[in-house]
């Protein structure tokens, strides 16, 4: 059976994105901390990298709600993406 999405929920999809964004730049965050010890960088400060993921995280929400916005001005036209949906039986 197909179906279509024909909208998705702005504020939702951000926060799941935001939320994989975080997760995603955690590991990211811990190779730099291990590199700027390493190699003594005092330009490279845990502020510093803190603010990048954060920034990282607030800028996927943002975009991600952008893009949500614009997915749904353009579904409205062209009728949204289409999928093929099966039933799934658990034993």
């Amino acid at each position: 059976m197909k179906k279509r999405i024909k909208s998705v929920s702005l504020v939702q999809n951000a926060k799941m994105m935001a939320a994989l964004y975080l997760v995603l730049s955690l590991p990211l965050l811990a190779v730099m901390a291990v590199f700027g010890s390493v190699a003594n960088q005092a330009g490279m400060s845990l502020v510093a990298m803190v603010t990048f993921a954060v920034a990282y995280v607030v800028s996927g929400f943002v975009f991600t709600l952008i893009g949500a916005l614009v997915y749904n001005l353009v579904a409205s036209f062209v009728g949204g993406f289409e999928f093929t949906a099966a039933e799934v039986t658990h034993n």
